[in-house]
């Protein structure tokens, strides 16, 4: 699965965001600065700013010291609430999709008599895509590279109202 340039740009936005404002309190950083040092086209980020301020996820603030800020604190922002914003429900391939009540769908299983082959690997995909970027905040893509060890990393194990239950496979 690939992601397109919205999400990558868009993370990208939040942790220079967070970078350089210091997180919540911190000024607004202008958008052509982030767009001149990761040599990005502003018009872009300018379109991806508006789909995460909507979100809740930054703030703007207008006149010669304007620009963007963090809604939040960067330990309370997930890389799958950035994600959901930019590019939308998160599904590995076309049929599966998220139900209202949290259950997952497969558009192919039209009837109770047809069962997708497929759904429980499709299933284990998506749940662990969602469950890594649920786990992954925007503090921890700011630590520096050369401290960010996975290894060292405590488990986070409390899961979101996106995955509300472990997956189990039946067996």
């Amino acid at each position: 699965m690939m992601f397109s340039t919205k999400a990558e740009y868009g993370v990208r936005v939040m942790v220079e965001l967070a970078r350089r404002a210091g997180g919540v309190g911190g000024g607004p950083v202008p958008l052509a600065e982030i767009a001149a040092h990761d040599g990005l086209p502003l018009a872009y980020l300018e379109h991806l700013a508006a789909r995460l301020r909507k979100a809740g996820l930054i703030d703007s603030r207008r006149g010669s010291r304007g620009g963007y800020l963090l809604a939040r604190s960067p330990t309370e922002i997930t890389m799958a609430e950035v994600v959901e914003a930019l590019e939308g429900a998160i599904a590995p391939i076309e049929c599966i999709s998220q139900a209202s009540d949290g259950s997952i769908v497969c558009s192919r299983e039209s009837d109770p008599a047809h069962v997708c082959p497929t759904k429980l690997l499709w299933t284990r995909v998506r749940f662990a895509i969602v469950r890594t970027l649920q786990e992954t905040t925007l503090a921890d893509l700011v630590l520096s590279p050369a401290l960010l060890d996975p290894s060292t990393l405590p488990p986070r194990t409390a899961l979101k109202s996106i995955d509300r239950e472990p997956l189990t496979t039946g067996a």
